[in-house]
């Protein structure tokens, strides 16, 4: 989560096109696999134009929320959508910015990431002479009835707080917070209390992921490896800013407990979650070419010790971008957001298709 926005800059995504709060969508579109996208058939694209991504599953596995800057919009608000491509509404306010999106277990509620009590236009982009680099929002998370009714705040942080995940027993949220001074990542119960910290070393920890039994977490990280990348990072994050262009793959225990990496492969690894069984790792890297646009998803073994090229499986081939994947509650589908297939230059939608192992 939140790496769309490094994705942006690497592929200069624009949003540019309308769809009201509450439309009715429109039914999902049928397209061919790639050449070697062995896992995937019947993908369908669920949405056409603009930015669209994180769009992740409910329990039932009938709905996605995803975050979208349709309606002409420059910056994100938060939606549901039938996995067929239809019942599309917008659940957050319409003013400031929105991410990560979940939904709670009775699928009727949801939560995500806002920054409208702050400001209720677009939060600034950053300073561009800071080369490639994304803002961190003043996001503090929400719930919201699935019609977006009944808008409640969660936290009052009052910084970078987001990426939230359920736990798969429904009573935690896992989530990323600037809230003591770095990037570390948390969790609490589903009504804001009882906040722990679970990563403590100086550097970025973010997009974490429960595993489906809900004893590990996996989850992204940058940890500077000199002085001289450690100051360059604080000196980024004291103007709310990080560089993203270097992150790998950790899994911890769900106290926090045995933190250990599990790639190697360099550029940007991104966008972790699990395979139904617990024993894989599918997420989106562009380390074929870290300077490129070009991200596709792999699959690595949760045993994996700082894994390289020939330790991953690649799942898609398409020379554009595609990430933020996640397996529907069944482990039958998969969805994820992707350039391809796109009719205009660098929009990003999203697909759903059926999983083959």
């Amino acid at each position: 989560m939140k790496l769309l926005s490094a994705v942006v800059a690497a592929t200069s995504i624009v949003a540019a096109f309308s769809c009201g709060r509450g439309g009715a969508g429109a039914p999902a579109v049928y397209l061919a696999p790639d050449r070697g996208e062995r896992h995937l058939t019947n993908i369908r694209q669920l949405t056409n134009g603009g930015e669209n991504a994180e769009a992740y599953f409910s329990r039932d596995g009938q709905w996605l929320t995803f975050q979208s800057t349709r309606d002409g919009r420059t910056c994100d608000q938060q939606y549901v959508i039938r996995v067929n491509g239809t019942g599309l509404t917008r659940v957050s306010n319409g003013i400031g910015k929105t991410t990560c999106g979940w939904f709670l277990p009775d699928g009727k509620r949801l939560f995500f990431g806002s920054s409208h009590a702050h400001d209720s236009l677009c939060p600034p982009r950053p300073d561009p002479s800071a080369g490639y680099v994304w803002g961190l929002d003043r996001f503090d998370i929400y719930t919201v009835n699935r019609d977006g009714t009944a808008l409640k705040r969660l936290t009052n942080f009052d910084v970078y707080t987001a990426e939230g995940v359920l736990s798969p027993d429904g009573s935690k949220i896992v989530f990323t917070s600037l809230k003591d001074g770095d990037l570390d990542i948390y969790t609490m119960n589903v009504d804001g209390t009882d906040v722990r910290r679970l990563t403590t070393t100086p550097g970025y920890d973010g997009g974490p992921w429960w595993s489906p039994d809900g004893t590990k977490i996996v989850y992204r990280a940058h940890h500077p490896a000199d002085s001289t990348q450690l100051a360059e990072y604080r000196a980024l994050l004291k103007r709310n800013m990080i560089r993203p262009s270097r992150v790998e793959l950790y899994v911890m225990n769900a106290d926090g407990s045995d933190q250990r990496q599990v790639t190697a492969l360099g550029g940007a690894n991104f966008g972790p979650s699990w395979s139904p069984d617990g024993t894989q790792i599918i997420f989106a890297s562009n380390h074929v070419a870290p300077r490129s646009g070009n991200f596709d998803l792999y699959l690595v073994a949760v045993s994996a010790n700082k894994a390289g090229r020939d330790q991953v499986e690649q799942v898609t081939f398409n020379a554009v971008f595609d990430g933020f994947p996640m397996f529907s509650p069944d482990g039958t589908k998969i969805v994820w957001a992707s350039n391809r297939q796109n009719e205009k230059a660098n929009e990003t939608n999203l697909f759903v298709a059926d999983w083959k192992w």
